[in-house]
């Protein structure tokens, strides 16, 4: 049984999985909010690796790459720094990068320096599942769960098709757009929610503009858990470390 699979396997409450931007604030910062989010009980860490062409971020997210980017982050730099202190990290680890970065360095190269680096899973939001074969043989060689997504917009025949294939868990974006904290969503996202849940045979984690601790417990009510990325990424940035200790209690 894999990691991520024996978390969701013994998890007795909602999971709670935030997102962070590696290298905003130096990729010296990275050891102690891993550690942070693993102290305040979170079950697994999204890593976003930074890109300069960030399509599917919302302005949270691209100001904290182009931060990323600024202090000389790169995708080999953040395996590598996390591989200096994987010994410490008990939870999953996700790396979510674009595709383009991942090439950039070889998906073999990644897939052995995710491996090294004790990375557990993998999302790429930009490669759809017809484009899957580029990636999945050198990941499933190195135990890495390439993890998909599902949206609001997709049909339920694709929705079928995508969890069928899926390992790890489902992300199920909960907006028609970018990340970023909202106040409201449309009114139709738990019977979207819901949906996912009868179909997928995974763990359904609802993620994108979750950003308060009602909303963390009104979306985790429809399904596992919740993804909370933009308003980790403010609140690290800003050091309001109890905020995220909030949102993270939201979940329990």
């Amino acid at each position: 049984m894999t990691k991520i699979k024996q978390v969701f396997h013994q998890l007795d409450h909602k999971a709670f999985v935030p997102y962070i931007v590696a290298g905003d604030g130096g990729l010296e910062s990275l050891k102690d909010k891993l550690l942070f989010l693993q102290e305040c009980g979170v079950d697994a860490v999204e890593l976003g690796i930074p890109f300069s062409d960030p399509v599917a971020d919302g302005p949270t997210i691209q100001k904290a790459g182009l931060r990323a980017l600024n202090e000389g982050t790169t995708l080999k730099g953040v395996l590598e720094t996390v591989q200096s202190f994987k010994d410490q990290i008990t939870i999953p680890l996700i790396v979510m990068s674009y595709a383009n970065p991942i090439m950039a360095l070889g998906i073999t190269k990644f897939a052995e320096k995710a491996a090294l680096a004790g990375i557990n899973g993998c999302i790429i939001p930009d490669l759809p599942i017809e484009e899957e074969d580029l990636f999945l043989p050198e990941l499933e060689k190195h135990g890495i769960e390439l993890i998909r997504l599902v949206t609001v917009t997709s049909p339920e025949d694709r929705i079928r098709e995508i969890t069928a294939r899926g390992s790890g868990y489902v992300y199920a974006v909960t907006v028609a757009g970018i990340t970023g904290a909202r106040t409201s969503f449309a009114g139709n996202l738990s019977h979207f929610l819901q949906q996912v849940k009868e179909i997928s045979p995974l763990p359904v984690l609802a993620g994108f503009g979750i950003s308060t601790p009602r909303q963390v417990a009104e979306m985790a009510s429809h399904c596992d858990g919740v993804i909370v990325g933009s308003k980790i990424v403010q609140l690290f940035h800003e050091g309001k470390l109890e905020e995220i200790r909030e949102l993270v209690e939201a979940a329990k």
